[in-house]
């Protein structure tokens, strides 16, 4: 068996992110590995899940303490050439897209990120067109950097063990990292993290029963839904492809909402789609998602074949008034 490195990193108040646990849980499958750490308090953050680890380091200070490509390029770096592994997994977050591949480029080593699975022989499994095909796919390039997708795997248990040796890192930067600006938290409408999925369609913006359409009451619906729920959102392309067409829309509606063949294709437990067909091309996106409901008036629509586990054949603006009214 190769050598094998774990890098992770710390989140910006010292703690492990729950996708580096789900690394080392990948880790743990394949034998002996070393384990490396690099951010905000990274020496107390590695002991604690160090147990099983035949070598740990790590690399901490204000250098490392936030996100910045020219930083985390060199700690990284060091932290891999001190290991002498020569397949180093990572787990899959922003700031490791950001500053790995660059450092695979410096070694003259190779980097593949969204890996959903590493087999024994390390082989890696990864998904394509849009997570419609899964390659099973190795490399002879070394040191090979593999970034592991979140949520591919259960976190292990932290299991604290030997101390971290800490490593020197000085590096120039001309950056400085002054905060972050984000939006308000009633403000946002696509969160991964969710337990529910809640998908519009194009018929939130048809005509009613009454002979007009409803936009602004249907946006007013769905929004209060997914604030107080604190659900994501998600579309249809039908409904974000109105904005071209000169209809009216739901103004909050982009095209990073659009779930489905040519969207996203989200890993929420639940989900729930509304005023939607239910065509081929949106439900490919719903793959990942465990338990599929659906509210609209046709009972041969497309979630019910066979695409829903529960289809409500009930008129969306009615149930979510009355929805509204339980909240």
């Amino acid at each position: 068996m190769e050598p094998i490195l774990v890098l992770l990193h710390t989140t910006d108040e010292g703690a492990l992110p729950k996708a580096a646990l789900e690394t080392l849980a990948v880790a743990q499958t394949l034998g002996t590995y070393h384990l490396a750490v690099l951010g905000a308090n990274a020496a107390a953050a590695a002991q604690s899940v160090s147990a099983g680890a035949l070598s740990v380091r790590a690399i901490e200070g204000d250098a490392v303490a936030v996100s910045r490509y020219a930083t985390d390029a060199v700690a990284a770096q060091a932290l891999a050439t001190a290991s002498g592994a020569t397949v180093i997994l990572a787990p899959c977050t922003l700031r490791f897209q950001r500053a790995l591949p660059g450092v695979a480029a410096r070694l003259n080593g190779a980097c593949d990120t969204h890996v959903v699975a590493v087999d024994p022989d390390l082989s890696i499994h990864r998904w394509y067109y849009r997570q419609r095909m899964e390659a099973t796919q190795s490399r002879t390039a070394r040191p090979w950097f593999v970034l592991i997708e979140p949520g591919a795997a259960d976190p292990c248990a932290a299991q604290p063990g030997a101390a971290a040796e800490v490593l020197p890192c000085a590096v120039e930067t001309r950056t400085e990292v002054i905060g972050y600006q984000s939006p308000n938290a009633d403000q946002q409408t696509i969160r991964p993290d969710a337990q529910l999925l809640f998908v519009a369609g194009a018929g939130w913006t048809k005509k009613q029963k009454d002979g007009q359409t409803h936009t602004d009451e249907a946006g007013s619906l769905i929004l209060n839904f997914v604030q107080h729920n604190k659900t994501s959102l998600g579309s249809s392309k039908s409904l974000v492809d109105l904005s071209g067409e000169g209809q009216a829309v739901l103004p909050f509606l982009t095209h990073l909402h659009q779930v489905g063949q040519t969207g996203s294709t989200p890993r929420h437990r639940k989900g729930l789609s509304t005023c939607c067909h239910g065509e081929e091309p949106h439900v490919v996106g719903w793959r990942f998602i465990n338990e599929r409901r659906a509210i609209n008036l046709d009972a041969a629509c497309g979630w019910a074949r066979g695409k829903a586990d529960v289809l409500y054949v009930a008129d969306a603006f009615e149930v979510m008034r009355e929805l509204a009214k339980l909240l």
